[in-house]
């Protein structure tokens, strides 16, 4: 007979703020939230501000009394902080898988099928988990196990909502299973978002259990075959493979809102030019390049007392490259074209697209883009240009984006790199 298998979903409970309160054990039990790169808009909150009804995504001034009112902390968010704590995460959880798959920054999915102490007692083994992470890292976590990926993610969903799971929840077995499908609301399903909620609803799909129970073809006949494959795969029959390797991004997107509002063409293109530099690397750092480049500029939706414009441009290039230099002449011809004068722009970026490896074979241009003043791909140069910038950080820059960075995003409530900088390590007195 053929073993089930059984797979794991490891997730940590807020893990911004978590992050941030294992250098601040004051704050634990008192509401944090976490702002946007421009101290603009919340982007994560603990336990405690998600009571008080403050949604994700909402502007800081549209909050600031209960922010006030509740004494709320606030930090700006610290991406190389998050970053670090997450590989430390990670690392850890290898150890108690021979395949894992990091799905995101602060969750990952664990075949545990093949793991002996696991079969043989899973509830004890996923609180091995968690008291292995809250002691090597301080970070809390939920472990949720099923049959399936999505099995495994309603299962953490439960873990974190009920605290008599003590963190951990498994539903290999069908009877636990219904009993939990019967009160957990359809939306609470994976990939099940809120168009598709609202359809179901109008079936009379509420619950869970109501999906799982449908006829796979006929919820493809009514949807697509993305939902019916979530309906085999609550059913317990595995649609969905566990991916090693983290696939490459097929588009890389770079922008900010500025710290204050600019109005010359040159301020943006300065912004842009960095912008663009931050997607390159991240371009060449999967091996891939880009046969399409889209630039687009905003001003503040939030100042509905002033003149409002946004736009946007792409340009599919005539031959894929992963070249800096390429990449910034591209966009900037294209912000000289949407730009308008007389508007204060808040924001703008550049997005990568048609995205494929380096090595796969390429269609090149007849005719040679240095002839139009355009500089050759030239891979030597980039991967030197990366190397030294690895090492020293932002040593080597494309002129074009200027030494005046005052444009940059606010970050003042910012906390220490506390693991990745020798400088900001926290002190013992």
């Amino acid at each position: 007979m053929m073993e089930q298998a059984r797979i794991g979903l490891v997730d940590c409970n807020n893990f911004y703020v978590s992050c941030e309160r294992v250098f601040r054990p004051d704050l634990i039990g008192k509401p944090v939230m976490l702002l946007s790169n421009n101290d603009g808009c919340v982007v994560a909150r603990s336990q405690e501000v998600k009571d008080l009804g403050i949604k994700m995504g909402v502007p800081l001034f549209q909050v600031q009394q209960l922010v006030n009112q509740h004494q709320i902390q606030l930090f700006s968010s610290n991406y190389t902080l998050y970053a670090d704590m997450s590989a430390r995460v990670m690392s850890l959880l290898e150890e108690f898988t021979p395949r894992m798959e990091v799905y995101s920054i602060d969750e990952a999915f664990l075949d545990l099928t093949a793991v002996y102490p696991c079969y043989q007692d899973p509830i004890a083994y996923g609180q091995r988990i968690r008291k292995a992470i809250a002691r090597q890292t301080g970070i809390p976590v939920c472990v949720g196990m099923g049959p399936t990926k999505t099995l495994a993610k309603l299962a953490n969903f439960a873990a974190k909502k009920w605290k008599q799971t003590g963190g951990v929840l498994d539903l290999s077995d069908p009877i636990r299973r219904e009993k939990l499908m019967k009160i957990v609301p359809v939306d609470e399903v994976w990939g099940i978002g809120r168009q598709t909620t609202k359809r179901l609803n109008q079936l009379g799909i509420q619950t869970v259990w109501d999906l799982a129970i449908q006829p796979p073809k006929t919820i493809q006949a009514q949807f697509n075959v993305v939902v019916a494959r979530t309906v085999m795969e609550l059913n317990g029959t595995a649609s969905l493979d566990l991916e090693d390797v983290a696939a490459d991004k097929q588009q890389i997107v770079c922008s900010r809102s500025f710290s204050r509002k600019l109005t010359e063409l040159e301020e943006l293109s300065r912004a842009l030019s960095e912008y663009c530099t931050r997607a390159a690397e991240k371009l060449r750092r999967q091996q891939s390049v880009t046969c399409c480049v889209s630039v687009f500029i905003r001003t503040n939706p939030f100042a509905v007392q002033e003149p409002q414009y946004q736009r946007a441009a792409t340009v599919k290039l005539d031959a894929a490259t992963q070249d800096t230099r390429v990449i910034i002449r591209v966009a900037l011809s294209s912000l000289k074209a949407i730009y308008k004068p007389g508007f204060g722009y808040q924001k703008c970026g550049v997005q990568l697209s048609a995205i494929r490896p380096a090595v796969s074979p390429s269609q090149f241009d007849l005719f040679d883009l240095s002839c139009e003043g355009m500089p050759p791909d030239n891979t030597a140069l980039m991967q030197t240009l990366d190397t030294i910038n690895r090492r020293f950080p932002k040593a080597v820059t494309i002129a074009s984006s200027g030494f005046d960075k005052s444009w940059k995003p606010k970050a003042e409530r910012i906390s220490q790199r506390y693991t990745t900088d020798w400088r900001e390590l926290v002190v013992v007195r």
